[in-house]
Formats: C-alpha cells, structure tokens, sequence
C-alpha cells in the first residue's frame, strides 16, 4: 500500500487538530491570519499549503509543524536522499522535506532543507519554547534571529531560537542542511 499524497495527509492532519482542540474553521483561520475559505479547501485536501501558511497553522493550533505534514509511519523508516513531499516557501527559493517527526510524547522534527540564493525564507515564531539546530551539508547560508543571523558553511552546526522571528538565506547555489527543531 502507498503512503497517501501531502494533501491528504495534511488535510487529515488539520481536522484532527482543530477538533482535538475544540475549535472552528472560523476560529483557527482567524487565528491563522488565513481565509476561511483557504482553511476549508485544505482541510477537503483541494489545496497545496505554502510552507509560510502550514507554519501559521501549526502555531494557531499550537501544534508542531511536523504534527500537520507526516502520515503514520511504520516502525522502520526510510527516506532515501530525493524522497518525501518537499513544502516550498512562496518567498523565497526555500523548500523543506520532513524526515521524521518526534511521535507522542516526543516534540522534536527533523528535516532536510534545501535553498538557492535569492530572498531569505523569514519565518515567524514558532510555538514558545522551539529551538532549532542546524547541520549545514553543503554550500553556505546565513541563518537566526532576524536581528543577529550567522553565516555557516558546510559541516558547521548552529542552533537558535525558534520562538522568535528568523530567517535562512542560502549564500551558494545547492545549499542543503538538516534542520532538528525541538518544541518545550
């Protein structure tokens, strides 16, 4: 049996949220600073959501993002380097491949993230207490806070604040990195 498209998972992923934490379309999308219109499509899974809006949503819900974009998995997994349903920013040359979320209990994400030079990805806080850790695999990138970004090179690690507003900038063509975000 396949795994089912992003769509559908993320249209799933977004009822069963909103549901668990009792609220309306109306509610979440005003939450969301989206349409409710928007919200319904995706929720029918008619919709592809920009990463920019699946990250809204996940704070509306205050819900890690993963929690909104990966299907139940079986107990061995594996991504191959190319596979899984990459989300990409409406804003910049930025697109990122969820590997594996942390499971019940566990709020930790980890993702390969991949960028081209252009405009920098600037990504709204996340839900209190995220943080995130950076492995750059190849190329260069600045990446943050907004206010204090640090230029890494390939094998470098960094880690920062998620829970205020930051961005990812890719300095070189074909630069990819894993990104481990963790949720308090």
């Amino acid at each position: 049996m396949s795994e089912p498209g992003i769509a559908t998972v993320i249209a799933a992923a977004l009822r069963r949220e909103r549901e668990r934490a009792g609220l309306s379309l109306t509610e979440v999308a005003r939450r969301a600073g989206i349409a409710k219109s928007t919200l319904s499509q995706l929720e029918s899974g008619t919709a592809n959501p920009s990463v920019e809006t699946l990250w809204s949503l996940g704070v509306a819900l205050d819900v890690p993002f993963s929690q909104l974009v990966e299907p139940v998995t079986p107990t061995v997994r594996v991504v191959r380097a190319g596979e899984g349903d990459p989300i990409r920013s409406d804003k910049a040359h930025f697109a990122g491949t969820l590997l594996a979320s942390g499971g019940p209990g566990v709020r930790r994400d980890i993702y390969v993230i991949r960028m081209e030079p252009g405009a920098p990805r600037t990504a709204e806080a996340h839900i209190a207490g995220s943080v995130e850790h950076l492995v750059v695999g190849a190329g260069a990138m600045r990446a943050g806070p907004t206010d204090s970004p640090i230029e890494l090179s390939a094998g470098d690690y960094a880690s920062f604040r998620g829970d205020v507003p930051h961005s990812y900038e890719a300095l070189a063509p074909g630069t990819w990195a894993t990104l481990i975000m963790e949720h308090r």
